[in-house]
């Protein structure tokens, strides 16, 4: 069986660490494609290396650019790739443009594709990651969903169940893969901090940080929580470039701020575990906290994710200050909101999807 794996960003590659090593376990080898959409090489090399994912058999090259230059440049240099590496079936996972992308080249290439975290909505179609599930969804012959909310998203577009498997969170795979490697590192000591002591911050989404007035709003939220809690804000490149107008640069100037470049997983992993709150605009983080039961709040208005709200620990709080300074209060002066594990978040996630895919072998 001939299985292409396709990653672009670094939230595919916690989707795909623990699928290769679920296909590695029943013989199978698949062919890993890094698009190159997440041009950070050094951080790439982090990722790969953290999670113990094999160098990827090719990588596309594909780099920065516009949205639709880098669905065009996958299609392109991933149609040649399945010229001359033929699948019986091509993996996506994720939301992120090479998604789309690679599945599109796939079915033009008259090759099945299978979707990762199917179903997800924000139902905000202003988000380019809403538009690529939608499609991707649309074209693809297994759809592996991870909450029960996903499927019923995709029968309310007309897929056919018969294509649909609920299979649970392959994220979350990775989190309990390496969550005691990570609790080893005690990151936050490196940072001269203590467990519990400080809030963990992350913003990349353009709704946030492209629009002053919500970075604004924002960032005056932070600082003021900054005189409770010190701020450990780990800077997306995108971010650093808004953080570097004069207006902003003021509100993360002193004021408890410790800003930092991104980080490798298993880093990540580590400053998540011991953060006393989490505030982001992450999908993949308000699924982390969850799993570990560490309070978050969600910086937008909405979340393709509502099973963080509706059983974990995730809250949505928008951009407003007030709105976010009166939920972090309630988190820190009164007991943390008690979640649950959703179901089939248990790291078996990876092996029930290639349970699905074997049965290519049976064809």
């Amino acid at each position: 069986m001939r299985i292409s794996l396709v990653a672009g960003a670094r939230p595919n590659f916690m989707k795909l660490a623990p699928l290769v090593t679920a296909l590695k376990n029943r013989s199978i080898r698949p062919r890993i494609v890094h698009t190159g959409q997440h041009y950070d090489e050094k951080m790439s090399e982090a990722f790969f290396d953290d999670l113990g994912i094999p160098t990827p058999d090719v990588n596309l090259g594909v780099g920065s650019g516009s949205h639709v230059f880098q669905i065009a440049e996958v299609m392109r240099r991933f149609e040649t790739d399945l010229s001359e590496h033929p699948a019986d079936a091509v993996v996506v996972m994720g939301d992120v443009n090479s998604t789309l992308a690679a599945a599109l080249a796939s079915q033009k290439s008259g090759i099945r594709v299978a979707h990762v975290e199917a179903g997800l909505r924000s139902f905000d179609r202003t988000m380019p990651e809403e538009i690529n599930r939608i499609l991707t969804d649309a074209i693809s012959d297994w759809l592996f969903t991870s909450e029960p909310s996903a499927e019923v998203n995709l029968k309310r577009e007309g897929i056919d169940s018969s294509k649909i498997h609920f299979v649970g969170n392959v994220m979350i795979d990775t989190l309990l893969a390496h969550s005691a490697r990570a609790r080893e590192l005690q990151y936050c000591r490196k940072l001269d901090l203590a467990e519990q002591k400080y809030q963990l911050v992350t913003m990349h989404r353009p709704s946030n940080v492209d629009q002053p007035e919500r970075l604004e709003s924002i960032l005056q939220a932070l600082r003021q929580l900054g005189e409770e809690l010190p701020t450990v804000f780990v800077v997306h490149p995108r971010t650093r470039q808004r953080l570097e107008e004069p207006r902003m640069k003021r509100l993360v100037t002193g004021g408890g701020f410790i800003m930092i470049e991104p980080l490798g997983y298993l880093a990540m992993l580590s400053l998540m575990q011991t953060a006393r709150i989490v505030l982001t605009d992450s999908g993949g983080m308000q699924e982390e906290t969850t799993a570990l039961g560490i309070p978050c709040l969600t910086l937008r208005e909405n979340t393709e994710r509502p099973i963080t709200v509706e059983e974990g620990t995730n809250q949505l709080v928008g951009w407003k200050t007030a709105a976010i300074l009166a939920a972090a209060r309630r988190i820190l002066d009164e007991p943390p909101k008690a979640g649950r594990i959703p179901e089939k978040w248990d790291g078996k996630a990876s092996n029930r999807i290639v349970d699905v895919l074997s049965q290519l072998e049976k064809n």
